[in-house]
């Protein structure tokens, strides 16, 4: 045996969980964040695990009856139900004594932000057990890209065409959530996938309601080349578009700092969606993002500890 042949490999270390739930033979457009959405999520959860989705992208993509893609057991409900449903599901398994089993509700912005604010702002302010996680395309994509109140200012949809393109900023829901005092509220983005499992880790060992507000890109939405959703995640949060934080009873911490970020005018111009907008527009928005930033450190610098390195 030579030496090169004696030589052991070292071990390849991993910064994920090896384990794979989700299986590769879902309905997703190429390129789909939702789907590495998913895929990341249940490697931490595992297959322990019961969702409610509601009419999105995910009530396609995980694919017709009797086939899915997820890997765990799917409850399919009503749009504006997932975190009502989730509910229900959780009471039902402490009333039958059954533990050590997640309960999730995963839905999009439009029935997160939009038609389902009600049941999660209930499910919240009574204290619901279960992890609600909302996978952010800042549009109704599943049903033919129409605004919702995620939907960033200046973005084109089928229903804010050029001409009338959204005005104004998307709604804040991570403030609206942590002004429901629950223990836990974070945001996370498929770019970064270990920030993403570390947070569901946490999400996952903690009890009452928690929230995970999660950046998924759309190609088909947004307008841009299906090679590019993880370059354009990573862009997002590099610019300040999409900051990283956490916020764990009532206390903020800022997980990923940007100490030279990248204009916002990088991030729009690789999306179609804001092709149509002017110089003074694309200032006005990176006004607004370093406004919203500056909002954020001084947050944590009122109500939080420091932060990561």
């Amino acid at each position: 045996m030579c030496a090169e042949q004696a030589v052991k490999k070292k071990p390849v270390r991993l910064t994920l969980p090896e384990q794979e739930v989700m299986s590769p033979g879902h309905l997703a457009c190429q390129g789909c964040g939702a789907t590495l959405a998913m895929r990341y999520v249940l490697k931490s959860l595992g297959s322990k695990t019961i969702v409610s989705i509601p009419a999105c992208c995910w009530a396609v993509i995980d694919g017709p009856f009797p086939y899915s893609a997820a890997g765990i057991p799917v409850y399919h409900c009503a749009f504006e139900t997932a975190a009502s449903t989730a509910s229900g599901i959780s009471r039902a398994l402490s009333a039958l004594g059954k533990t050590g089993i997640t309960t999730l509700a995963w839905a999009g912005d439009g029935g997160t932000f939009d038609i389902g604010l009600q049941a999660l702002s209930g499910a919240a302010e009574r204290g619901e057990n279960l992890i609600y996680i909302v996978y952010d395309n800042e549009a109704y994509m599943n049903t033919g890209i129409q605004r919702s109140s995620s939907t960033p200012h200046g973005a084109w949809t089928t229903t804010t065409p050029v001409k009338h393109y959204k005005k104004g900023p998307k709604k804040n829901i991570m403030e609206i959530m942590v002004a429901h005092h629950i223990p836990y509220a974070a945001t996370a983005n498929i770019a970064f996938p270990e920030d993403l499992v570390r947070k569901v880790d946490k999400a996952k060992a903690m009890r009452g309601t928690r929230f995970i507000h999660l950046y998924a890109p759309c190609p088909t939405g947004w307008k841009h080349a299906p090679s590019l959703t993880v370059k354009i995640a990573r862009l997002a949060t590099e610019s300040n578009v999409f900051p990283l934080y956490e916020v764990e009873n009532g206390v903020y911490k800022i997980n990923r700092i940007v100490k030279n970020p990248k204009p916002v005018k990088d991030y729009l111009l690789m999306q179609g969606r804001f092709r149509h907008l002017t110089e003074d527009e694309v200032n006005r928005i990176q006004n607004e993002v370093n406004g919203q930033w500056e909002r954020i450190v001084k947050l944590e610098q009122a109500f939080g500890n420091a932060p990561e390195s």
